[in-house]
């Protein structure tokens, strides 16, 4: 017979992980400096924790390494913050011979690339304008910031609410559209602007369409055809 045994680490293999994991996050903590607590107030106020929080969260963060490439010159493009519920292990829990832990769902703040874990939160996401390093002093400049809210997993409103509510605002009082001198008036600039208005309704008569569907349910078919002998047997199963 196989059955489930419960492994509880020994009082030393604790100590020693938790010893780890303290030097790991002081180690982290002394390189912070103005640029990541730029990125920690972004956050702060876009997703409503404090700076100190934000920091232990990134600082914990096994991720913490993609900051530094974000940082770098000529670096990653995007940094992506995911802060949602997540299933986390409590305290003094024993790991089962599974691999599955006593867990309990909480809200967290996490590093992620965006395509290993559910996006069913809040995105912050800081965006390089160059491949300039970035620096203390021009990371205000260099960097910006955004929020896309995808609360309860529904990434069509919250995509639709990012793009009207905010980046099309935004995009038609830009005045500075770099080589383009007419701004606003020049066609190409419009037709653009006329493109991304269209794709906001496609995605609200998509997203309508959807909270309207129908949901089948899943019949099992085997009852019906699983005895088919005869002819009578299959104006029955009809």
């Amino acid at each position: 017979t196989t059955g489930k045994k419960s492994i509880v680490l020994s009082s030393e293999t604790r100590k020693e992980l938790a010893k780890q994991a303290k030097v790991t996050k002081e180690e982290r903590r002394a390189q912070i400096d103005e640029r990541h607590k730029y990125l920690a107030s972004r956050l702060a106020d876009g997703i409503g924790l404090s700076e100190q929080q934000v920091e232990e969260a990134i600082i914990s963060d096994d991720k913490f390494q993609l900051i530094e490439q974000f940082f770098a010159p000529s670096g990653l493009k995007k940094l992506l913050f995911f802060y949602q519920d997540v299933f986390q292990q409590k305290s003094n829990a024993s790991l089962r011979s599974d691999g599955s832990t006593n867990s309990l769902l909480q809200k967290k703040l996490f590093i992620t690339m965006g395509s290993t874990e559910d996006f069913t939160g809040t995105c912050a996401f800081f965006l390089r304008t160059s491949d300039k390093v970035i620096t203390a002093s021009n990371v205000s400049q260099e960097v910006n910031f955004g929020i896309f809210d995808c609360t309860n997993g529904n990434i069509l409103q919250g995509l639709e609410f990012f793009l009207s509510q905010i980046m099309i605002p935004a995009l038609k009082s830009q005045q500075n559209w770099g080589a383009v001198k007419e701004g606003l008036k020049n066609s190409q600039i419009q037709d653009f602007l006329y493109s991304v208005d269209k794709f906001v309704g496609t995605l609200s008569s998509s997203r309508q369409n959807i909270e309207e569907k129908i949901q089948l349910s899943k019949v099992d078919v085997d009852i019906y055809v699983g005895n088919l002998q005869n002819p009578s047997d299959y104006i029955t199963a009809g």
